[in-house]
């Protein structure tokens, strides 16, 4: 696309000067290294260079700063989802300001302590990508053997036994001499 760029400003501008037959030849040219239509072409060398590229829409309120920091919060409370950073945020800035970790201007600390979870979630997505590996974190990784190990029954899984049953199992402390009720002792028969 740089490469494209370049040939289309400097194509451009000449096409730009150019009478009638030069706009032809030149656009002939044009065409057999870009493979573009003859139409879209014209539209593209005809168009004055733009100076600035400004994006559409409003401009970012949450800018590469905010993104800095959002990363170090996000390190310092163990990389954690962005519904729980957002909880933590105000104690994690108060904290990590007062013990010389982290220093903000006060419109930094408003823009942080006012951002959604769903932004957190969109600004760390490359970074928790990279920091992941590209995998996902899963709970309970080495328990995930005990947990197909286990049975895990709902409220609809309680046929046999039903609800209620009970199993009680009894043993003697007292080496076999009852205080209430039968005093033999062991070995009697």
């Amino acid at each position: 696309m740089a490469t494209r760029r370049e040939l289309i400003e400097a194509v451009g501008e000449r096409y730009r000067r150019s009478d009638r037959s030069g706009k032809r030849q030149i656009l002939d040219e044009f065409l057999k290294l870009t493979g573009y239509h003859r139409k879209h072409a014209i539209r593209v060398l005809c168009n004055e260079a733009q100076t600035s590229k400004a994006r559409p829409g409003p401009p970012r309120r949450y800018t590469d700063e905010v993104r800095a920091a959002l990363i170090t919060l996000w390190e310092a409370a163990d990389r954690i989802c962005g519904k729980r950073l957002k909880a933590v945020i105000p104690t994690l800035l108060e904290s990590m300001t007062r013990y010389g970790h982290l220093s903000l201007s006060d419109g930094l600390r408003e823009r942080l302590l006012g951002i959604s979870p769903a932004t957190i979630d969109r600004l760390l997505a490359d970074v928790r990508e990279q920091a992941f590996g590209g995998q996902r974190k899963r709970a309970g990784g080495v328990g995930n053997a005990i947990r197909r190990a286990v049975p895990v029954r709902t409220f609809a899984d309680w046929h046999d036994p039903p609800p209620g049953y009970l199993e009680i199992d009894l043993v003697e402390h007292c080496g076999g001499v009852k205080i209430d009720g039968d005093f033999s002792q062991p070995g009697d028969d």
